[in-house]
C-alpha cells in the first residue's frame, strides 16, 4: 500500500491506535511483571521516545507504530532492536511457562532511550557492561552434551573453571534454511550455570514451555542467544558457552541466582528460520461460496475477490486455505506473518505486508490487534493461510481509518509463520 503511517503509538483522529512499530514490548502477566519486582506506576508512557517520521500503515492491530518495517527488518536488521516501553535498569528475564525470554533492557533511569542515544554511556548507578568478545568455537574445556536434537540436553559441565571464551559450537547440524541476520528464528534450548552447576529453567519442560522467538542480531535478547544463531541450519544443535558479557553482564541475575561472574551454558535447537519476506505454498482449498475467494500472486499480496451483493455479516467467519502441520498458536504467544486486507464490500486492498516484504510480528491476546485477529488467530496451526472475515464490531467499529470507511466488514488473508514467546512490536 502506497500510504504512509502515522508514528505508531499516537490515536489517530477518531482514537483508533494501529501497529507497525519502533520498539519492541514485552507483553506478559502483570502477576509476572510484580514478581520480578516491576512497579507498573512507573512505566513509561505509551509513545516515549517515537521517532516522528512517517511509516506504512498497518491496520491490523489497535495501535500505530513508526518504522518502515513492522518486522523490525527496514534498513539494518541488526541494530533495529526496537526496545519499547521496556522496564528496569539491568537485564531482564521474564519466566513464561518453563521458558525464558531473555531481554537486554537499557540501562539508567526506567525511560525507553532513543536510538540515538544507543552509544551514550550507562548511568553511574549502573554496572558497567563489558564488551561482548569474538565468537569462537573452542576453548580450553568446554562442557559436554548429550541428547537428541528436540529433546531437553544433558549438559556436564567439566572441573576446570570457565577461562571467559564466548563459544559457539555446532554439535549437529541440521537441513534448514540457514540462519541469515535479520531472520526471524524459533529456538528451545537448555542452560545452566557453570560456576553453580545449577540449572536454568528453559522451553523444555513439565510446563508446557515455548520455543523463543526473535530476530536473529537484532540486539533484543542477551548475545548469548541473539548473536549464536547466526549461519546455522535450522534443524542445528548449538552449543553456547556465554562468560558474563555475553550474558546479563557484570550484575548478574538475582532472580535466577547467576552470580556477577558466573558463565552460562546453553544448548540451542535451531527450530525454524523464517526470511522477513517468507510466504507459505501449497495447494488451497477454496473458500465456502458465501466467502470472498482468493488468488495466490506468490510474494505480492492476495486478490480478494468479493462475492457479490452479500450482505454484511455479523459474526467472525474463518477458513483454512492451507493446512499447517505445527502447533497450535495459544493466546499470549508471539507470531509471525504475512498478510492482505481488503474491503468486504468490492475487495479494494487497503494493506499488505507483501507490499514491504516483511513479514509482521505481534503478541496474541494483548488487545494490541483488532478482536477479529486475535478470535481468528488464536488456535491455528503454525504454518497455515487463513481467510478471516471480519465484521465491523470485531474490527474498527463506527471509526473511519485510512481507506477503510466506518463499520467496515473487513477480510484478510493471512500466513501465519511461526510462533513463540516473545515481546510484541
Amino acid at each position: 500500500m502506497s500510504e504512509k503511517p502515522s508514528s505508531p503509538d499516537e490515536a489517530d483522529n477518531n482514537g483508533q491506535r494501529r501497529p507497525g512499530g519502533d520498539r519492541e514490548s514485552i507483553v506478559v502477566p502483570a502477576e509476572m511483571l510484580t514478581q520480578a519486582g516491576w512497579d507498573p506506576q512507573s512505566a513509561p508512557a505509551p509513545g516515549a521516545g517515537d521517532k516522528g517520521e512517517e511509516a506504512p500503515q498497518v491496520f491490523a492491530s489497535t495501535q500505530r507504530k513508526a518504522d518502515t518495517s513492522e518486522a523490525g527488518y527496514n534498513e539494518d536488521p541488526g541494530s533495529s532492536g526496537r526496545l519499547g516501553a521496556i522496564l528496569g535498569t539491568v537485564l531482564a528475564v521474564l519466566l513464561i511457562g518453563s521458558a525464558i525470554t531473555m531481554y537486554q533492557v537499557n540501562k539508567g533511569d526506567d525511560k525507553p532511550a532513543a536510538k540515538s542515544d544507543a552509544a551514550k554511556p550507562a548511568a553511574t548507578d549502573s554496572p558497567s557492561q563489558e564488551p561482548v568478545p569474538p565468537i569462537k568455537d573452542s576453548a580450553k574445556a568446554l562442557p559436554t552434551v548429550t541428547g537428541d536434537f528436540g529433546t531437553k540436553a544433558n549438559i556436564t559441565v567439566p572441573q576446570d573453571k570457565p577461562d571467559g571464551t564466548f563459544v559457539v559450537k555446532e554439535l549437529s547440524a541440521g537441513s534448514g534454511p540457514k540462519v541469515e541476520k535479520g531472520n526471524w528464528v524459533s529456538i528451545d534450548y537448555t542452560a545452566l550455570d557453570w560456576n553453580t552447576g545449577k540449572e536454568i529453567p528453559g522451553s523444555y519442560g513439565d510446563k508446557g514451555g515455548k520455543p523463543q522467538l526473535f530476530q536473529a542480531e537484532a540486539g533484543k535478547l542477551i548475545p548469548a542467544l541473539d548473536k549464536a544463531v547466526s549461519g546455522h541450519k535450522a534443524g542445528s544443535r548449538v552449543l553456547v558457552v556465554a562468560p558474563p558479557a555475553a550474558a546479563f553482564g557484570a550484575q548478574g541475575n538475582t532472580q535466577l541466582g547467576i552470580g556477577a561472574t558466573d558463565s552460562l551454558v546453553f544448548v540451542l535447537d535451531i527450530r525454524q528460520a523464517t526470511a522477513p519476506d517468507a510466504v507459505l505454498s501449497g495447494e488451497m482449498t477454496a473458500p465456502p461460496a458465501d466467502m470472498p475467494q482468493v488468488k495466490d500472486n506468490g510474494k505480492k499480496p492476495f486478490d480478494i475477490i468479493p462475492v457479490p451483493g452479500a450482505a454484511d455479516p455479523t459474526e467472525l467467519k474463518s477458513h483454512v486455505l492451507i493446512q499447517g502441520k505445527g502447533r497450535k498458536i495459544e493466546s499470549g504467544e508471539k507470531v509471525v506473518v504475512q498478510y492482505t486486507g481488503a474491503l468486504y464490500k468490492d475487495g479494494k486492498k487497503f494493506d499488505s505486508s507483501l507490499d514491504r516484504n516483511q513479514a509482521y510480528s505481534f503478541a496474541t491476546g494483548a488487545g494490541s490487534v483488532i478482536e477479529g485477529w486475535d478470535k481468528g488467530i488464536v488456535g491455528q496451526n503454525i504454518g497455515s493461510r487463513i481467510e478471516l472475515v471480519i465484521p465491523a464490531s470485531l474490527a474498527y467499529k463506527d471509526q473511519a481509518s485510512n481507506g477503510i470507511p466506518a463499520n467496515s466488514t473487513l477480510v484478510f488473508v493471512i500466513d501465519i509463520l511461526d510462533a513463540g514467546v516473545g515481546g510484541e512490536d
